[in-house]
């Protein structure tokens, strides 16, 4: 019998505390099936970010260094700096990037850093508790409260703003929904790290994730609460590209 699937190398088989439905583990196999199929996976190095991105450890076989909260971007620009041949990744939520480390992840994109930042955007803090994030929705309910734009502002579009920089090779947004969802989201993660290697330049993706548990949506839900909530707020598609 024809093999036509498996586990890519550098997926370690560990067992991980990510919740059921959770999309955060699609985001893993995509990084490193490019990272295979670059060659780069040994001359890779993650930065990764406190929160639901810490549950990833041991999870792959990549280099990797813990980051304090919010400074994923700082990390990875000394080490891109100290390394210039090394593919230097960071892996982030979007409390993360937009609220806690909102400046780090600017100035690194303003910059023009090496390195390419990955976000995963659930509209929520994951791992914390349920906080409202820069990216919850308007009415979304979290532990924290309800956004209200008069009181909370409306959700951050990050991408779209540092695709407006100078500096920035390549930036993007896909989504971890579907099987049309990741085949375009592996294709954008494979020109960020390439815009990395071959340009020199900083890229950007910002992939959509479930996170049935904080959002009070059964697994089963999702796809169509994300399609009817998440999608007209957060398009996927290129903002820029160096190619």
């Amino acid at each position: 019998m024809e093999k036509v699937y498996g586990v890519p190398e550098g997926m370690t088989g560990e067992k991980t505390s990510f919740c059921a439905g959770c999309t955060h583990m699609l985001a893993q196999k995509l990084i490193v099936e490019c990272l295979n199929e670059m060659g780069e996976r040994d001359n890779a190095i993650l930065s990764l970010a406190i929160g639901c991105s810490m549950n990833s450890v041991g999870v792959t076989d990549i280099h990797t260094i813990q980051a304090s909260h919010g400074r994923s971007a700082a990390v990875a620009t000394g080490i891109s700096r100290m390394n210039p041949d090394k593919i230097v990744l960071t892996y982030q939520g979007d409390g993360d990037t937009m609220s806690i480390g909102i400046a780090e992840s600017l100035h690194t994109a303003n910059r023009g850093e090496k390195v390419t930042v990955i976000t995963i955007n659930n509209q929520i803090y994951g791992m914390t508790g349920g906080q409202m994030s820069a990216t919850t929705l308007v009415g979304q309910k979290s532990t924290t409260g309800v956004r209200k734009p008069e009181l909370m502002g409306y959700p951050f579009n990050f991408a779209e703003m540092i695709g407006n920089l100078k500096a920035p090779g390549y930036v993007a947004r896909g989504a971890l929904y579907s099987p049309k969802y990741l085949m375009q989201a592996k294709e954008m993660i494979r020109k960020a790290l390439r815009c990395q290697k071959e340009k020199g330049l900083y890229s950007y993706v910002e992939l959509l994730s479930f996170c049935p548990t904080n959002w009070g949506v059964a697994p089963k839900d999702c796809l169509a609460y994300c399609e009817e909530n998440v999608l007209p707020v957060f398009p996927v598609g290129e903002f820029k590209t160096c190619f």
